[in-house]
Order: structure tokens, then sequence, then C-alpha cells
């Protein structure tokens, strides 16, 4: 994994790119084969490991993502994981569908499992892919907590959350299993940089961030606010929830 530098040039964190429905697709399909790759990896210790969501073993947690391409893929099987959801529901709406999701998948082989998911990646980002537009924008959607009082665009889900999901997932499977991570500026720091912003939008305040790594970088905003220096799949562990952060990195990001 490499260092972040001096040399490295500081990025001021209004100038990243709003992510487009095009690259996003492209992320999410790579995102998916890097995914795949890392579950034909396994090796059959691997997957009663624990991971740091402490319901689920690496078994579990590839019977969720591959239920989550599953519902991407088919608007009848996202109905019938929502009102499968509706029924249990004793806590957060997002939960029991995840549980819903394990839950059905748990009596497949590990290899039935990479074959389903490789059948339903590919569907899953075409059945993103042609979601329209209006369609993406138009759509609000309530959140659990702790995003309740928030209302999220579809195409925010489709575009950003249902691939930032799968990725945080893989970081939880490497730590999981002592794996490292593969990652590449292009497409790993691509995520990380959607997140830097969406994090620097919700604290609002100044800041000098060093993130290491290849998905790593340096941004700023304003002058004299905290300097922070950490790896970049840290970074974005500590605000996925997974680990406890202060001050600024107390600030939450959706996974």
């Amino acid at each position: 994994m490499t260092t972040m530098t001096a040399a490295t040039p500081t990025i001021d964190v209004a100038t990243i790119p709003a992510l487009g429905h095009a690259e996003a697709m492209a992320l999410a399909a790579a995102e998916f084969e890097r995914v795949l790759d890392l579950l034909r990896s396994l090796a059959p210790a691997d997957w009663t490991r624990q991971t740091v969501c402490e319901l689920w073993d690496v078994r579990a947690m590839a019977g969720h993502m591959l239920g989550m391409a599953e519902a991407q893929a088919s608007i009848r099987q996202f109905i019938h994981d929502a009102r499968s959801a509706v029924r249990r529901k004793s806590g957060a709406m997002i939960d029991e569908m995840t549980a819903t999701q394990v839950r059905e998948r748990a009596r497949l082989t590990t290899d039935q499992l990479i074959e389903r998911f490789a059948a339903a990646a590919p569907r899953a980002v075409r059945a993103r892919r042609r979601v329209p537009a209006p369609l993406r924008s138009a759509v609000r959607l309530k959140q659990d907590p702790p995003f309740d009082t928030e209302r999220w665009s579809y195409g925010f889900l489709l575009d950003t959350i249902f691939t930032r999901d799968p990725w945080i997932h893989r970081a939880d499977i490497c730590r999981a299993t002592g794996r490292e991570m593969a990652l590449t500026p292009e497409h790993d720091g691509r995520i990380v940089e959607g997140v830097v912003a969406e994090w620097a939008r919700r604290h609002g305040r100044p800041f000098a961030l060093t993130l290491a790594g290849p998905a790593g970088g340096n941004w700023r905003r304003g002058d004299g606010g905290d300097e922070i220096e950490l790896d970049a799949v840290e970074f974005c562990w500590i605000l996925a929830g997974r680990a406890l952060g202060s001050v600024l990195l107390s600030t939450r990001v959706p996974f």
C-alpha cells in the first residue's frame, strides 16, 4: 500500500466532480467484479469467520450481498424483500430486509452463492442503468436511523449507496479473513473521494485531510481546520460506523 507524500497535490474539496450516472454504473460493474473475485478467492475456513457486523459471519454477509444484487436486478425480488421486512418489522426497515436476504439464501452452498452472484451482478447493473433520469431525481425515500431525518433520491441510492454497500462489505470480508483489499486510484479512489465530498458537506467545517493508500489523496476546505491523516479505507471504516471517530470523524456517512 502506498503512502501519500507532500508532493501529492492538495485538492479543494469543493472541486471534487459530481458522480454522473454513466460513471456510477461503470463503478458499480467494477465493484461487483471485485466482490466476485474476492468471494472466489476464499478458502473453506474463511466463510465462517466473524465479521465486524456482529450478526454476520462472512457467509451471511455474502448472502446479504447476493440478496441486494438480486433485488437490484428484479423489481419482483425487491418487492418480495420489502414485504417480508414489513411483515417482520421490529426494528429498522433495512435491517429487516437484509435479514430476509440472509435467511432466504442460508441453504445455498458457497459455490451456488458465487454462481448466483456472478449471474445477478450484470443484471443488477443493467437494471440500474436503465432507470430514467426523471425517476432517479423525483422519487425521494425516507431512511432509517441515523439518517432518519433525511429523504434520499432514488438516484442517490442507485448511483452511490448501491455501490458503496458492496465496497464497504468487501472491506469487512478482507478484514475478517486477513486479506489485503484490492485497491486502485481509478476505482476505489473515486469511491473514496465521493465519501470525502459528502463527509465535508455534512460537517461543513474547515479541514486538511490526508488519506494514505492507493485510494487516498489530499483534500482541504478553508484554513485553520483540523488536520487529519489516516489510511483511506480506515477513514471510510470510521465514517461507516465500524469504529468510533472523534470531532469531525464522528460525522457519519451512509454506505
